[in-house]
């Protein structure tokens, strides 16, 4: 078991570490930021989401031009140089004070973080050969888990100390973490610069700019809907749980921690199936049709006043949504590769990766307001949008695909041959 969760040696090995170290640092800040800052800054919660918000959105609008700079100055350099950018921003917070200089930290923080990620899914889709990017993305994906995993435990450790010195020590992890994952990714070796720009066919994919490209465009934003899964166990459950069931709120620590293991332990099996495009869609549809299903279930969890039937079907809802997370991640992670064009990587997945960033900001007002003061209505009408929202994929796939045949360009990494 053990064996098979480790990359293959070389690049693919050397990603996964990177994406590690550095999220092993992200977990614990993720764990302990917000109590930092009301707590010990003395930001109010209200200027602190204010905040976050505005760097954010700062990061969405800059995303793609990172992207850009990656190809044309080269991904790995470019990763290596934000990744450095994120470590400083995060230790400029051990000496914030006012509203101002957290929101600049914030700012920097965000834009290189966004940045960094899309010029690394650049580097992977320069180094390894045709075909094994979903794969090696997987143990990558694996690796984020893992870390997050562990740096919340050394978060947990600073949130039972609840002491300055225990916040900084979190922080100055998170920084020393991220030079070294850039350390390490300094030691893969650079891919080929793309070419100065040429004007082509509208919707091609070799346009200017991946805006020009409709299909990527649409794929993107259909993907961005399917996202909304993620804030559902952070945002979502805990209030969920707490008024319209009978189980105890701590059973979603033991929800969070399903999730997170089963990506780790078998997000690299599930993601062999996807072996091109045609594989992808199907993968994104089943996945998808799980998420709704675990949407169902979560509904159900409502009916009744024993906290053991609801404890139950709440551990079935998300261990359903775990696999359908899965598979819908590693169908998008092909489609993201597949439809990208060569030379371009980073400017493209810089943009769909933009969708877990609108998930994220705009998902936990939308899914608050459905599910929450809804009830179980939402649960079910958000089951159907996963649903609906993945059978449109397949044809937006098979439009980029053709697309992409018409340029005569060579397949990206990941990428089945068009024509499906």
């Amino acid at each position: 078991m053990i064996k098979g969760l480790l990359p293959p040696p070389g690049v693919p090995r050397v990603l996964a570490l990177a994406q590690l170290v550095c999220r092993t640092g992200d977990g614990a800040y993720y764990i302990c930021s917000a109590l930092f800052f009301t707590r010990i800054v003395g930001i109010s919660p209200v200027k602190m989401g204010l905040g976050l918000t505005v760097a954010w959105s700062v990061a969405l609008v800059l995303s793609v031009p990172m992207g850009h700079l990656a190809d044309r100055r080269g991904p790995r350099a470019t990763a290596v140089v934000l990744f450095v950018c994120a470590g400083l921003a995060i230790a400029s917070y051990l000496f914030v004070s006012t509203f101002t200089a957290f929101l600049v930290g914030a700012c920097v923080y965000a834009v290189a973080q966004r940045g960094g990620s899309a010029a690394q899914q650049a580097l992977l889709a320069g180094s390894v050969p045709e075909g094994q990017a979903t794969k090696v993305r997987a143990y990558v994906q694996s690796s984020y888990n893992a870390g997050l995993a562990v740096g919340s435990a050394f978060g947990g450790v600073a949130l039972l100390l609840d002491r300055r010195e225990a916040y900084y020590a979190v922080f100055a992890l998170n920084t020393v973490a991220f030079l070294a994952a850039a350390f390490v990714l300094s030691r893969v070796p650079e891919v080929p610069r793309a070419a100065a720009p040429r004007p082509e066919a509208a919707g091609g994919g070799h346009g200017r700019s991946v805006f020009k490209d409709r299909p990527y465009v649409v794929v993107t934003v259909l993907n961005t809907l399917l996202l909304l899964h993620i804030p559902l166990v952070d945002i979502a459950l805990p209030l969920w749980i707490s008024e319209h069931t009978a189980a105890p709120v701590w059973l979603l620590s033991l929800m969070f921690m399903l999730n997170t293991v089963s990506v780790v332990l078998f997000q690299v099996r599930v993601a062999r199936g996807v072996t091109g495009l045609p594989s992808a869609s199907r993968y994104i549809f089943r996945g998808s049709a799980l998420l709704g299903l675990g949407c169902v279930v979560f509904a159900m969890t409502s009916m009744g006043d024993s906290a053991w039937v609801a404890g139950g079907l709440l551990l079935v809802a998300v261990a359903i949504q775990s696999l359908g997370e899965m598979m819908q991640a590693a169908g998008a992670w092909e489609v993201s590769f597949g439809l990208a064009p060569a030379g371009k990587h980073g400017q493209y997945q810089a943009f769909f990766g933009n969708g877990t960033t609108v998930a994220e900001m705009v998902g936990p007002l939308l899914l608050t307001g459905l599910i929450v003061y809804w009830g179980a209505p939402g649960w079910i009408l958000l089951g159907v949008l996963f649903t609906v929202v993945a059978a449109a994929m397949g044809p937006a796939v098979r439009w980029g695909a053709r697309a992409r045949s018409r340029t005569q360009s060579p397949p990206a990494p990941g990428a089945a041959v068009p024509g499906v």
